[in-house]
């Protein structure tokens, strides 16, 4: 018997058209949310987010800036560029798309953007307040993560959550919001022994390495929730993620699938964060 399938799709348009009716709202306040995106080059796939973004922007009525720099954009410009986005009072979030050119130190551009327009939920004093449990704008994938488990009517307090993987932006900001709600949770990684094993005692699951089709039926134990984060391009151009669909939904309870699971979630919950921070600017949330 197949496991439910966790529509993300869905989810995160029920999301949007709640979104949609905040924006006509607050346009009765004579304002509305500004996002800027800034690219830096012409990597492929930032490309194809970043018109997703602008897209998004568009549908559901928010102000959007996209600036497109140059490969060769030097640091300072790029610094100079943020430092005008956060004084730009149109603007409520900004969001540099990552990767950047190897010139370009990473660190040095999230830490520059303004913490309260940080609707990546990167910069430091966001993650600080993330792992001490104040409030602050969260990882969007993460974040979209627990959304999705929450609206499959998973109760999350008490239960045994393993996470696979311990990446900054996807591993351990995931692991800090289960751990918000109340859940045990182990982490697993490249180093781990014994990840089979501990896979299989998970009552959630959530996988994010990075390594297609690398989760099968024998990690996972009969009725386990699993979320898999991962995005990978197969040799014939497909996308699959790092759980083996086909053979875990025989197993498992509520599944994500790829595409359709966590992908649609990641920019809905930064369109969310982008409408969160302009409401607190205006000092309404």
């Amino acid at each position: 018997m197949s496991a439910p399938i966790i529509d993300g799709k869905q989810i995160s348009q029920d999301i949007r058209a709640n979104i949609q009716q905040e924006v006509i709202r607050l346009k009765e306040h004579s304002f509305q949310p500004g996002l800027a995106v800034v690219l830096v080059g012409e990597d492929p796939a930032s490309q194809v987010y970043v018109k997703n973004k602008e897209k998004a922007c568009h549908d559901l009525g928010y102000y959007s800036e996209v600036h497109r720099l140059a490969a060769d954009t030097s640091q300072e410009a790029l610094l100079e560029l943020v430092d005008k986005l956060n004084h730009q009072s149109t603007i409520h979030g900004i969001l540099v798309q990552l990767p950047l050119p190897k010139h370009i130190h990473e660190k040095a551009v999230i830490d520059a953007i303004a913490v309260e327009k940080d609707v990546d939920g990167f910069h430091p004093v966001n993650v600080g307040n993330l792992v001490i449990g104040d409030d602050s704008l969260l990882p969007c994938t993460p974040a979209g993560v627990i959304e999705l488990i929450k609206r499959a009517g998973v109760e999350i307090a008490g239960k045994h959550a393993v996470v696979i993987g311990r990446s900054n932006i996807v591993g351990k900001p995931v692991s800090l919001l289960l751990q918000r709600e109340n859940a045990t949770v182990t982490m697993c990684h490249s180093r781990t022994a014994n990840i089979a094993e501990l896979s299989r005692q998970a009552d959630i699951l959530v996988v994010a390495i990075g390594k297609a089709n690398f989760i099968d039926a024998s990690f996972v134990k009969p009725g386990a929730v699993v979320i898999d984060v991962g995005m990978n391009r197969l040799d014939n151009g497909k996308l699959a993620g790092d759980v083996d669909f086909e053979s875990v939904k025989q197993v498992s309870g509520p599944i994500t699938p790829v595409p359709g699971g966590v992908g649609p979630m990641t920019i809905t919950m930064l369109m969310q964060n982008t409408l969160v921070a302009a409401k607190r600017s205006h000092g309404l949330a």
